[in-house]
C-alpha cells in the first residue's frame, strides 16, 4: 500500500468466489449469462428501474400510480409491462430491486403469472437484485434493522419464487454515500460484489482517472480477509442511461428510426452510442463496460424501452462487419461480474467508507444524517419494540397470535420498519405527507404487536391481567399510572444479559412504595415533572410529579415491580421549578462528579471518580445559519444537504449567563439548564449509572428572522486529538475520521464544516493518548469535530429552501400545532480511559439501542412477583422474569 494521503490505494489479487454457482439449480445464476465476445468490447445493457419505496409520494400511491400530478410512476404497471415484454423475446433481461413492490404485486396475480415470472428467474431472465425489502439507506440505519429488512425481502424470494431467486448481487445504486459495515453484512452474506451509483464527485473523478472505480473492498478491520472482501463496482451514470439513450414515457430522447422513413437516424444513434462505449471504456480494465438502461419509476410502458434496445443491439452489432469491435448484449450485474472475474485482474483495495457524498464543490449531502430527528427516533424506537414482540412471539408460541386480546401480529411492525429504512424515509428525505404515512404505518404496526406482547404475557405469566402500553412517556404522560392507586409494571430486556434500567411515571401522589418480584422494597422517589415537559403536554394536562425507581430485570426475560400509592399521598400540586441553589453547584454520584460554571451555569467539567480522570468540558448549544446560496455557489441547505454560511454557529443562549435549577435525592440529581425559549437541557446522573445522561429538548426552532437553523450541542475540551475523531458505522464497526481528509483520495475541501460532518448512528468520541470522551445517541445524527478537542452532534434542523434534490419543498416540519416540531433526545456522556473505553462503550450503546421495556397493568394482584409462582413453573430460578430457565 501507498504511503497514507497519497490518493492512491494498494493492488492486491481479487479472490471473486462467486458463490452463486454452486448453490443455485442449473440454468439459473451465472450459468444463464449470454455469450461474449472476448476479441471486443462488450457492452452490457442492464435494464433496470429503480422504485422508491416511498419518497414524493407514499408506498401505496407508487404501487397504484395516483396521484400522478406530484410524480408519474405506477409500480404495479412496471411490473405487468416488464414480464409480458421478457415472455415476448426471450434474449431480453431485466433486474429488480425493491422487494416491497414486488411482494404487493404477487399478492395480485393469478397462479399462470406466477408461473410465468418463475421460470423468468430460473432462466436468468428476470434477476433480483439486492433483496431488501427496500433499497436501503447506509449513513443512519442501524445494522440490526438491516439485517431484518433482508431477511424479509430474501425470505419472501426464496419462498415466492424458489432457489434462483435470492440475489448474488448487492445493488445500492441510489443511496446517498456507503458505509463500510453495509458492505460487510453484503459480504458476511455471501453476497459476491456490490454496485453503486453515487460517490464523492471528487473520489470519482480521481477513480476514473486511475481506472480504479472497480475495486476490492476489504469491508472489516477484524475479520479475516477474503470473508470481508467484498468487489465493488462504480457504475458510469449513477444509474441513468448514457445521455441521448433513454426511451421511457418520461423521457424525450428520439427513439431509433430505421428502415426507410425520412426520419431514420440509425447511422447518428450507432455512432454517438461508440463514442459513448469507447470513452466510458477508458475508465474501466476490462474489455467489459456496463450500461445501466433505466431510472426513477422507468418501464411502466416496457415495449417503448424494449423495441428500442433491440434496434440498437442490432444495428450497433451490424458494424462488425465494418470493422467496429464493439459488441452489445443485454446483460445482468451478476453476468458482467461473471465476466470481470474470468479476466482475473488485480484490483485496488479500499479500507474506509463513502462518507461524506458531495455531488458539486458545495453540495455535501451531510444534513440528512439530522433531517426528521422525531422520525429517526420514532424508527429507532420501532426497532426496538420489534424485536421485543419477536421474542416473545417465539417464546410464547401461537398464544401470542390468538390470545384474550385479540389476533397479534409481528409481521405489520416488521415490514413497517423494514419500509422505514429507505435511503428516502429514515434518511429525513421524503416530503411531509410521505414522512407522516411513515409515521402512520409504524403505529399501526406498533399496536398490532402491542396485542401481541399481551397475549404473549398473558400465556406465560397465566394471568388474564389487562395489559397497558404508555406511548407518551417522553412527555411524562400516562393514564393509567396517573389515575390508580396501585399499579404493576412489567419490565421486559431483550438483551442476552441482566440490566439495570432507570423507570419514571408520572403520578399524581407525593409518596409511593415499589415492591420487586420477591416483594422486596425497592428504593423510589417522586420528583417534579419540569416546566418545560408540563409546557410541552399543554398546561393543565398530566401529572405533575415523576415517580422514579431502579429495575432490573433478566436477560431476555422481564421482571414485575408492584406500586401502591401510600395512604393520603394523593394531592394535586402545581409543577413547579426545581429550587435555584446558591453558586457554583456540582452533582455526583458514586462513579462521576460534574461541576458547572458559578457564572454562566453550563457544564465545565466532568470528573471520573473511579479512574481519578478529571477532563474540563464546556458544552452548549448553537445555531449554524443556513446558506441560501451565494456568490461561491447557489446551493442552500436543504433535506439532504448541509451548507451553513459561516464556519462559526451562533450561540442559542443571548446572555452569557442561563438559567439553572437544580433536583437532589438519593437516586437522582439533576440540573435544569434553559438556554432559550425554545432550547433546554437537563443534565443528569442516577445512582449507579457510569454515564451523565443530557437530556435535550429543542423546538420550535424560530424562523421569523428570515434564516433557516441548524442546532447543534457542543462539547469543548484541550485534549490534543491532533485532528482525529471516531465515529460507528451503523452500530457496529467503529472508523477513524479526519478533518479536511480522506484515506483513499486527495481531498479539496470547499465545506469546512459540512465537508467533515460524518454520520453518527449510536455513538462518537475524541480522545488523546489516554482518556476518552464519548457521547452515545439515541437516535442517528450528523457529528464532527471541527476544531481539536471539540466534539459537536446535529440534533434539530429547521430551513426556508428546498436544496434542488427533488423533493420540491423546505424541510420545516410544521409539528403537532402547526408552529414546528419540538423534538426531544438523549445524550449519554461517558468519560474512561482509552483502555476501558472500547468494550464498555459498546455494551452501553446497546443498551440504549435495545432498551428495556415498560408494560403495565392496574394493580390487582393476578401477576405472579416471586419465583414460586405459577408462572415460574419451568424454574425455581427465574425470579419474577416468567421464562423457562433455558431462556432467561
Amino acid at each position: 500500500m501507498t504511503a497514507p494521503g497519497s490518493g492512491m490505494a494498494a493492488s492486491v489479487a481479487v479472490p471473486l468466489l462467486l458463490l452463486g454457482v454452486a448453490v443455485v439449480a442449473a440454468g439459473c445464476g451465472y450459468k444463464s449469462c449470454p455469450p461474449t465476445r472476448p476479441d471486443l468490447l462488450n457492452v452490457h445493457l442492464v435494464p433496470h428501474t429503480h422504485d422508491d419505496v416511498g419518497w414524493l409520494k407514499t408506498v401505496e400511491q407508487y404501487f397504484y400510480g395516483v396521484r400522478n400530478e406530484v410524480q408519474h410512476a405506477g409500480v404495479q404497471y412496471i411490473l405487468d409491462s416488464v414480464v409480458a415484454q421478457l415472455v415476448a423475446e426471450p434474449t431480453r433481461r431485466f433486474i429488480y430491486a425493491e422487494v416491497a413492490f414486488l411482494a404487493r404485486w404477487w399478492q395480485l396475480q393469478d397462479e399462470a403469472t406466477r408461473d410465468t415470472v418463475r421460470q423468468l428467474v430460473e432462466q436468468g431472465r428476470l434477476e433480483l437484485v439486492g433483496g431488501g425489502w427496500s433499497m436501503a439507506d447506509e449513513a443512519v440505519t442501524h445494522y440490526s434493522a438491516g439485517l431484518e429488512q433482508l431477511g424479509l425481502g430474501r425470505g419472501f424470494l426464496r419462498r415466492a419464487l424458489g432457489p434462483c431467486a435470492p440475489p448474488r448481487l448487492a445493488w445500492q445504486i441510489d443511496p446517498f454515500g456507503h458505509s463500510r459495515q453495509s458492505a460487510a453484512t453484503f459480504a458476511q452474506m455471501g453476497y459476491d460484489g456490490l454496485f453503486l451509483g453515487r460517490v464523492d464527485h471528487q473520489d470519482k473523478a480521481q477513480r476514473e482517472q486511475r481506472r480504479e472505480l472497480e475495486l476490492l473492498w476489504r469491508t472489516s478491520g477484524s475479520l479475516r480477509s477474503p470473508g470481508s472482501d467484498l468487489f465493488t463496482g462504480i457504475l458510469p451514470n449513477v444509474y441513468n442511461p448514457p445521455t441521448g439513450f433513454c426511451w421511457d414515457q418520461l423521457c424525450s430522447d428520439p427513439p431509433v428510426v430505421d428502415g426507410d422513413s425520412e426520419e431514420n437516424n440509425v447511422a447518428s444513434i450507432v455512432s454517438t452510442f461508440l463514442d459513448i462505449a469507447t470513452k466510458q471504456a477508458e475508465h474501466y480494465r476490462t474489455n467489459h463496460i456496463i450500461m445501466t438502461m433505466g431510472s426513477d419509476f422507468h418501464y411502466e410502458n416496457a415495449n417503448l424501452w424494449f423495441k428500442n434496445m433491440d434496434k440498437l443491439i442490432a444495428h450497433v452489432n451490424a458494424q462488425q462487419a465494418n470493422g467496429s469491435r464493439v459488441h452489445v448484449l443485454y446483460s445482468t450485474p451478476s453476468c458482467y461480474l461473471w465476466e470481470l472475474h474470468q479476466a482475473n485482474l488485480s484490483w485496488s483495495l479500499k479500507m474506509d467508507d463513502f462518507f461524506p457524498y458531495s455531488d458539486g464543490p458545495h453540495q455535501f449531502w451531510t444534513g440528512f444524517f439530522t433531517s426528521r430527528p422525531a422520525l429517526k427516533r420514532y424508527e429507532r424506537l420501532s426497532n426496538n419494540f420489534l424485536q421485543i414482540c419477536s421474542q416473545l412471539e417465539a417464546l410464547a408460541g401461537p398464544a401470542a397470535r390468538d390470545g384474550p386480546y385479540g389476533p397479534g401480529d409481528s409481521s405489520v411492525l416488521r415490514e413497517a420498519v423494514a419500509v422505514a429504512q429507505h435511503h428516502d424515509a429514515v434518511t429525513g428525505t421524503e416530503k411531509q405527507h410521505v414522512a407522516n404515512d411513515y409515521a402512520k404505518q409504524l403505529a399501526i404496526g406498533w399496536e398490532r404487536c402491542q396485542l401481541l406482547v399481551s397475549n404473549a404475557l398473558s400465556s406465560l405469566s397465566g394471568t388474564k391481567e389487562t395489559f397497558t402500553f404508555c406511548n407518551s412517556l417522553n412527555i411524562s404522560v400516562c393514564p393509567l399510572t396517573e389515575a390508580s392507586s396501585r399499579f404493576l409494571v412489567l419490565l421486559y430486556n431483550p438483551l442476552g444479559r441482566r440490566v439495570s434500567w432507570p423507570i419514571r411515571l408520572p403520578v399524581h401522589g407525593v409518596s409511593y412504595t415499589v415492591t420487586d418480584p420477591r416483594g422486596q422494597p425497592v428504593p423510589s422517589e417522586v420528583v417534579p415533572v419540569s416546566i418545560v415537559t408540563h409546557g410541552l403536554r399543554g398546561n393543565g394536562i398530566g401529572a405533575m410529579q415523576e415517580l422514579l425507581f431502579q429495575a432490573s430485570a433478566p436477560a431476555l426475560g422481564f421482571s414485575t415491580f408492584t406500586v401502591t400509592r401510600s395512604p393520603h399521598g394523593h394531592p394535586r400540586v402545581p409543577p413547579v421549578q426545581p429550587p435555584v441553589l446558591p453558586q457554583p453547584w456540582d452533582i455526583h454520584n458514586e462513579h462521576l462528579r460534574v461541576l458547572f460554571d458559578p457564572l454562566t451555569g453550563h457544564l465545565k467539567e466532568i470528573q471520573n471518580l473511579a479512574k481519578n480522570i478529571s477532563l474540563p468540558v464546556f458544552q452548549s448549544y448553537y445555531w449554524y445559519n443556513a446558506s441560501v446560496g451565494n456568490d461561491e455557489s447557489s446551493q442552500a441547505s436543504g433535506a439532504y444537504i448541509f451548507r451553513p454560511n459561516s464556519s462559526e454557529p451562533i450561540p442559542v443562549s443571548v446572555s452569557k449567563r442561563i438559567s439553572t435549577s437544580l433536583v437532589q435525592n438519593a437516586l437522582v440529581q439533576e440540573v435544569h439548564q434553559t438556554f432559550s425559549s425554545w432550547c433546554s437541557q437537563v443534565v443528569r446522573l442516577y445512582a449507579g449509572q457510569p454515564y451523565v445522561e443530557l437530556e435535550w429538548t429543542v423546538g420550535p426552532i424560530p424562523v421569523e428572522d428570515g434564516w433557516g437553523k441548524e442546532i447543534i450541542s457542543r462539547f469543548q475540551t484541550p485534549l490534543q486529538t491532533r485532528a482525529r475523531f471516531y465515529t460507528d458505522s451503523n452500530g457496529r464497526q467503529i472508523l477513524e475520521r479526519r478533518r479536511d481528509y480522506r484515506p483513499t483520495w486527495n481531498l479539496s475541501q470547499t465545506e469546512p464544516v459540512a465537508g467533515n460532518y460524518y454520520p453518527v448512528t449510536s455513538r462518537i468520541f475524541i480522545k488523546d493518548k489516554k482518556v476518552q470522551l464519548t457521547v452515545l445517541t439515541d437516535r442517528s445524527q450528523g457529528g464532527s469535530s471541527i476544531s481539536d478537542g471539540s466534539l459537536e452532534l446535529m440534533v434539530h434542523r429547521r430551513l426556508l429552501y428546498d436544496d434542488n434534490r427533488g423533493v420540491e419543498e423546505p424541510l420545516l416540519e410544521p409539528g403537532a400545532d402547526r408552529r414546528g416540531l419540538v423534538v426531544r433526545g438523549r445524550h449519554l456522556l461517558l468519560l474512561d480511559t482509552v483502555q476501558a473505553a472500547a468494550d464498555g462503550h459498546r455494551l452501553r450503546a446497546q443498551e440504549l439501542f435495545m432498551a428495556p421495556y415498560p408494560v403495565l397493568a392496574p394493580g390487582g394482584g393476578a401477576l405472579p412477583t416471586g419465583p414460586s409462582s405459577n408462572a415460574c413453573r419451568s424454574s425455581q430460578r427465574c425470579a419474577g422474569s416468567c421464562l423457562p430457565a433455558s431462556i432467561s
